[in-house]
């Protein structure tokens, strides 16, 4: 790796852009419940719907768009039925499973609390390991995030998580896996 100049200077996102079903209601509720800042609303060209965008923090944005004639949601294939912990989480290829907003660590149980007194449905705290089943039921030096999920109103899975350690070149082991490793049908 050394001083080598990337082929990229990727520096973030610069928005990750998903469909809401609801602008309003999704306005208030990363607006209003998560306290992200609405810095950018756009009516699309020949009623075709809007397109916003919320700050998310260290130049990203989240952006939504809300069409009049999309699709109705496809849990369990365009994205996570449930909540982990909660039920199926499995997504299809192509799919956003989930989007994890960074949070400091010294915040992260006061977070949990506050959403939930919002009256959003949160899931258990995970301690991520590198234990066989991935979780550790109580802290250690061993844990490198933790973090808890929770869905938005039209059911996108959520993440707030906080990094607790800076990785090292024996965090990346494992060979990826191709097609021919999947269970499901090809296509």
């Amino acid at each position: 790796m050394g001083n080598e100049e990337p082929v990229f200077r990727v520096r973030g996102f610069n928005h990750v852009a998903l469909v809401c079903s609801d602008m309003r209601r999704t306005v208030d509720f990363y607006g209003g419940v998560l306290g992200l800042p609405l810095i950018k609303t756009i009516d699309l060209p020949d009623g075709m719907g809007q397109h916003f965008f919320f700050d998310a923090g260290g130049g990203n944005s989240l952006a939504f768009f809300w069409f009049p004639d999309s699709p109705a949601a496809a849990p369990g294939v365009a994205a996570p039925v449930a909540v982990p912990g909660f039920g199926e989480w499995i997504s299809a290829i192509g799919s956003l499973n989930h989007v994890a907003f960074d949070v400091p660590a010294d915040k992260f149980e006061e977070y949990r609390a506050r959403l939930k007194a919002r009256g959003v449905k949160v899931a258990p705290i995970v301690n991520h390991d590198d234990s066989e089943t991935q979780v550790a039921e109580h802290m250690h030096p061993g844990v490198y995030v933790r973090s808890f999920y929770f869905q938005d109103p039209d059911g996108i899975l959520l993440e707030f998580a906080c990094w607790l350690r800076e990785f090292t070149p024996e965090d990346v082991r494992h060979a990826p896996r191709t097609a021919a490793d999947r269970r499901a049908p090809v296509s």
